[in-house]
């Protein structure tokens, strides 16, 4: 057989098309027939050195794609059927595999590759636990080749790499014996030292104890100096990334080697003529910064907790920014002609690194960039004049306001002059900073003497180049905002006018035109254009509301001509195109509803509702996104249209479902049920006839476990809507959803991890939001509760032992504490004075007085209440 398949496998990369797929109809049934077996089969192929390397390649990848998937959930469900093969079998393949390392003649190794799929699936279960060992020993051992020696290094680098943390932590030692051995420069192979310094890159993360020794960690950092300055480019540039690593995780150890070693080492490979080593150097004070950044705001935490700070900066950034700034500014001038927005390069990486060290040093960085900046803005040569303006727009962020306000006025004309540069790439800059102005500090703009000069710039540049185009259009997003923030009134009341008005009408035309545009899709200019039309409609004042109806209508036209496109198109890139057109339009339409005015709502509501329901009934109205779009731009007509929108619930009701349906794009089910919330709360009791099948459906994305894990704290927020909406009629779900609410109230989550963190703080605040809107809804508008929010009166003692786990967690959101203590008072509502033994506890009565600190007695008072 092994012979056979090595002849099939060879045919897996065939020009003939027959081959090929007879090569991979055998492979799939042979899986199908008896996956352990036809492992097997493959681990043979690969080990047997006579074989030709594309057989084995083929074999390994094989392997790889029957051991592991990029799907979490898919590659876990590979690993648990990998241990339930026979442990012969498994012995079998991983002698195969392991035997393989160091036999094959080509790089990077698969063998080493496949012992890592399996090692990182076995090891956390106690499963081989003598692989450590045995890679260790063929790196260290004197008898070893140097493809031996290699190919258990790529092993040990890839294991590093994917392995769950805390698995090698107790085998730290070895690994790192095994890597520092390779990395020395008495190395012969520089195959070997590259990846040696590759697998250290990927085991600094469980190496903290070596690290925590000095003797250990002095011969570390000794080992990873020496390398970055091997003649080898591409160990040079490993080497400086585990110095860019070591640096972030280890930074309170840095103080001994930042003067006589990392800090000359960084900045000389800043200077570099290589870009990769560049680009590391570079990278290196990056993280610095960030680093840096960091410590300082967690020192004015400690401080205002009347702590101290855990790590202490050490302001190296500071001490070397008067040497880094020249080099930055350096690197700037050496920018590309022809941009390509995928292709990182030095003089992109130095403008973030500048803005980074901005945002550290502050202050401190305007006398080291201002005399480039002023020397060279106005130069003969275009590359200066671009480096100049970069330099400018890249400090912005860390100046203080009083510090920034008289730059910007000061060198405004002249980047406005820019704008109309001869070079594209000077007006690209140009328009990026004047965007960062716009963003930054948009009220040196908008009150300006130049602010007609400005917009008359940026309506120039949305003719130019797409790249300039675009920047011009992120400028009218900054200043629209900052306008109308600068005559905000109180909330919800919508200015009259603000210093954009006599220009609006013609800014939104030109916006429009620029979406038109045919050559929109470079430079994502046409999303673009269309962000900066939504955000001047969203921040626009009353005496623009003419135009707002006037766009209001241009969009639905457009959404029109869009729908009967459909049919004309010809190719995958033009349906992409119109794809992506489609759900702009609903993201405009959505924001143009938001301005229009209830009492004109009636006009414009059957023609929207028709263009969105041929939208859903295409074949277009079945992608993810577009989906996703069209049923937030149905929320926006229902917020606006309220319970009228009832007219036209039979006719929507089969998309709505299909939304909550669609699990595997849970985007578009998120939006679904955000959707069916709003109805809710839309339609009132008129939604009741809905209710049935709505309910079915969220039960049953409730109990799926596939569906993605964002989408369920919305549907339980949405059984608080639906409560409200149809009051007693919620009797018959209240008790499988009370079910569901206790379930989730007492999930629990891995604390050390930020996002689960996150999506526990959201289930919470959804539970709390439905047992509010079940416990209203029931109790209904009098004074005197009615009977039904007494059928809650069992499940009473749970909520309350909710409410105090969460009144004991250290760290709670003020929306949380402020829903917390509305349900508080909703229960004191629904069911009197006899809940005043059971609120009456310190971790309740802390809760609602850390809502209202300035009384303390409030929370007796409100119990009492």
């Amino acid at each position: 057989m092994n012979i056979q398949l090595a002849e099939v496998l060879e045919k897996t990369v065939s020009p003939d098309k027959n081959e090929l797929e007879a090569a991979q109809n055998y492979l799939e049934q042979a899986a199908a027939t008896n996956l352990p077996e036809f492992l097997k089969a493959l681990s043979d192929v690969l080990a047997m050195v006579t074989n030709s390397p594309v057989a084995r390649t083929a074999a390994s990848l094989q392997l790889k794609n029957h051991l592991t998937r990029k799907d979490p959930t898919l590659n876990e469900e590979y690993q648990k059927r990998w241990l339930t093969f026979p442990s012969e079998t498994r012995e079998y393949i991983k002698k195969n595999i392991l035997g393989t390392l160091g036999t094959e003649n080509t790089r990077p190794s698969s063998a080493a590759q496949c012992v890592a799929y399996v090692a990182v699936t076995e090891l956390p279960v106690g499963g081989w636990d003598d692989l450590i060992a045995t890679l260790v020993k063929k790196v260290v051992s004197e008898g070893s080749t140097e493809n031996e020696r290699e190919a258990a290094l790529e092993a040990i680098g890839y294991i590093c790499q994917d392995i769950g943390p805390g698995v090698l932590e107790h085998q730290a030692n070895q690994i790192l014996t095994a890597i520092i051995h390779g990395m020395r420069k008495q190395e012969p192979s520089n195959h070997v030292r590259l990846a040696a310094t590759n697998a250290l890159l990927n085991s600094l993360e469980f190496t903290k104890a070596n690290f925590d020794k000095d003797s250990e960690r002095n011969y570390i950092m000794e080992v990873v100096c020496e390398a970055t300055q091997c003649t080898d480019t591409q160990i040079c540039v490993a080497a400086l990334q585990c110095l860019v690593r070591i640096l972030s995780l280890y930074y309170q150890y840095m103080e001994p080697y930042m003067g006589q070693a990392l800090f000359p080492i960084t900045l000389e490979a800043m200077k570099s003529d290589n870009d990769q080593i560049a680009l590391q150097g570079i990278e290196f004070w990056s993280n610095v910064s960030d680093e840096e950044v960091d410590l300082a705001i967690e020192n004015q935490e400690a401080t205002e907790a009347g702590r101290p700070p855990t790590k202490v900066s050490k302001h190296y950034a500071r001490g070397a920014l008067q040497y880094l700034t020249p080099v930055l500014m350096d690197k700037l001038t050496k920018q590309e002609e022809i941009d390509d927005d995928d292709t990182w390069n030095p003089a992109k990486a130095a403008s973030v690194c500048l803005m980074l060290l901005s945002t550290c040093c502050e202050d401190e960085i305007v006398p080291h960039v201002f005399p480039f900046i002023q020397q060279n803005i106005k130069a003969q040569n275009w590359r200066l004049r671009d480096a100049a303006v970069m330099v400018f727009g890249s400090i912005l962020g860390g100046l203080d306001t009083n510090t920034l306000k008289p730059l910007v006025e000061q060198a405004m004309p002249t980047i406005i002059d820019l704008m109309y540069d001869s070079s594209v790439i000077v007006r690209d800059t140009a328009a990026w900073t004047i965007g960062r102005i716009c963003d930054i500090i948009p009220e040196a703009v908008i009150n300006s003497p130049f602010l007609k000069s400005l917009l008359q710039s940026l309506l120039h540049s949305l003719k130019s180049e797409p790249r300039v185009a675009a920047n011009a259009c992120w400028a009218f997003i900054g200043l629209s905002e900052a306008a109308y923030e600068a005559v905000e009134q109180n909330e919800g009341n919508t200015p009259e006018t603000y210093c954009l008005s006599e220009y609006f009408e013609y800014i939104i035309t030109q916006l429009l035109e620029t979406t038109d545009r045919r050559d929109g899709a470079q430079a994502n200019l046409r999303a673009a254009a269309y962000e900066a039309l939504m955000d001047m409609i969203k921040n626009s004042p009353n005496d623009c509301y003419v135009v707002v109806q006037k766009t209001t209508m241009v969009i639905l036209d457009r959404l029109n001509q869009v729908l009967q496109m459909e049919s004309h198109l010809s190719n995958h890139n033009d349906r992409h195109q119109f794809n992506d057109l489609q759900s702009l339009l609903c993201a405009t339409l959505q924001s143009v509803l938001r301005k229009v005015e209830p009492q004109d709502a009636p006009k414009i509501s059957d023609a929207i509702m028709t263009a969105l329901l041929t939208m859903f009934s295409s074949s277009s109205g079945k992608v993810g996104g577009v989906q996703e779009d069209a049923l937030i731009a149905v929320s926006s007509l229902v917020d606006l249209l309220g319970e009228q929108f009832i007219k036209y619930m039979d006719a929507f009701k089969p998309y709505l479902y299909m939304g909550l349906k669609n699990h595997q794009e849970y985007q578009v089910c998120c939006a679904a049920v955000g959707l069916t919330g709003d109805l809710c709360r839309g339609l009132k009791i008129k939604i009741l006839p809905y209710c049935d099948e709505i309910m079915t459906l969220l039960l049953g994305n409730l109990g799926n476990p596939s569906l993605h894990r964002s989408v369920k704290p919305q549907i339980l927020s949405t059984f608080g809507d639906m409560a409200l909406s149809i009051g007693s009629n919620f009797i018959k779900y209240l008790v499988v959803v009370l079910e569901m609410l206790r379930h989730a109230s007492q999930v629990e989550v891995n604390r050390n991890d930020f996002e689960m963190v996150e999506y526990l703080n959201e289930l919470r605040e959804s539970v709390l939001e439905a047992y509010t809107g079940i416990i209203q809804g029931l109790k209904g508008v009098d004074k005197i509760p009615g009977p039904d929010v007494f059928q809650i009166e069992p499940h009473v003692p749970h909520i309350i032992t909710f409410i105090k786990t969460i009144a004991q967690d250290e760290e709670v959101s003020d929306s949380i504490l402020a829903i917390t203590a509305g349900l508080i008072g909703d229960l004191c509502s629904a069911f009197g004075p006899k809940l005043l033994p059971l609120l009456d506890v310190e971790p309740i009565t802390n809760l609602l007085a850390q809502g209202t600190p300035k009384n303390t007695a409030y929370s007796k008072t409100r119990l009492a209440e």
